[in-house]
């Protein structure tokens, strides 16, 4: 029993919340204000601490691209203002391979006219949003502006999907279909007639790298160029850095790639040497970027709310016995104010 009391007592010694008996507290509508106010704060903090538990992040790491041997697929929706029959499209890399036109295809429309798509346009400004919102379906995909209710079809749509090397290359269109000859690669054109009826204005549905991630904008979906000038040469020049998308939703080998547009009028009068058409000439980043969808650990969440209850009741505290000393010196500086006062008097 001793050895018990002892114990108890040992552990009494070390209670670090000594409690004041209830005679011996003074409670005050100050005090009672102050305690209010702070137990509505430590409510809202709790309440956006837990908001920032249940968010999450984005974290970017970078390694070194090491795979070579695969194919990239290219998906294209390109619609040209020009009849399918003037034009053709094919990629050419840097490596000599040729990737003939035959796995697109070739879709006569109604007459090209202009219809930017806005929200595209608004949905490539949210880059915030590229990995967590779009990715869990919040944005649909182009749909292509086909008015088949026309009859005449002074447009073609160029679509489909082609596997090219890991290299850099050049996907064009211009004039006349693509052919291989014994000197190299050429576009056979000489049949082609009424040359100033050239018109290069094109609409870009589609373009993009790799796999097929639902919901996910690409930079030049939506891009419209027109043009009333006969010889017009639009050049794209794309980076394609592949990404290893994680997220709680998606779990993806995808590729983004950023875009450098240029256009100018061909004129070998003027020295603006060319081919006129539209050339979207790409290349391969070395550097590969891992994105992973992280949250808080529940530890550190425990952690953060100990620190905020903690922190404002010792905040508070101080406060509080600080505003309460210095109106005790005000009242003490009044009343020997008056008593001297008072003294003067007698």
């Amino acid at each position: 029993n001793r050895r018990r009391r002892s114990t108890i007592n040992l552990v009494k010694e070390l209670d670090a919340f000594p409690k004041v008996p209830e005679s011996y507290v003074e409670t005050s509508a100050f005090g009672g204000t102050v305690s209010l106010i702070v137990f509505i704060l430590m409510a809202l903090l709790t309440i956006s601490e837990f908001f920032v538990y249940q968010d999450s992040w984005m974290k970017y790491e970078y390694e070194v691209d090491t795979d070579f041997t695969s194919k990239l697929k290219i998906k294209i929706d390109i619609t040209v203002a020009m009849k399918c029959s003037r034009v053709g499209a094919d990629v050419l890399d840097v490596a000599g391979a040729v990737i003939a036109s035959k796995e697109l295809k070739y879709d006569a429309v109604s007459d090209f006219k202009p219809s930017i798509q806005n929200r595209l346009r608004e949905e490539h400004s949210l880059q915030d949003v590229l990995f967590k919102s779009a990715l869990k379906g919040y944005f649909s995909g182009p749909v292509p502006q086909n008015d088949s209710t026309s009859n005449s079809q002074n447009a073609c749509r160029i679509h489909g999907k082609i596997f090219v090397n890991k290299v850099a290359g050049n996907f064009h269109i211009i004039l006349g279909k693509p052919i291989d000859t014994i000197r190299g690669h050429a576009h056979f054109a000489s049949l082609i007639k009424n040359e100033a009826a050239l018109n290069f204005s094109h609409r870009i549905d589609n373009l993009s790298f790799g796999n097929d991630v639902p919901g996910h904008i690409n930079p030049l979906d939506g891009t419209e160029k027109i043009t009333l000038e006969q010889n017009m040469l639009f050049q794209y020049f794309i980076t394609v850095v592949p990404t290893k998308l994680h997220t709680s939703g998606v779990s993806v080998n995808m590729h983004q790639f950023s875009v450098t547009e240029q256009e100018r009028v061909v004129s070998n009068e003027k020295g603006s040497h060319g081919v006129s058409g539209i050339f979207i000439k790409y290349k391969l980043s070395p550097l590969m970027v891992r994105v992973t969808e992280e949250h808080m650990p529940f530890s550190v969440f425990l952690v953060r709310l100990c620190g905020i209850i903690g922190g404002i009741f010792s905040t508070s505290g101080l406060l509080h016995r600080f505003i309460g000393y210095f109106v005790d010196i005000v009242c003490c500086h009044f009343r020997l104010g008056a008593d001297q006062s008072q003294e003067n008097h007698k």
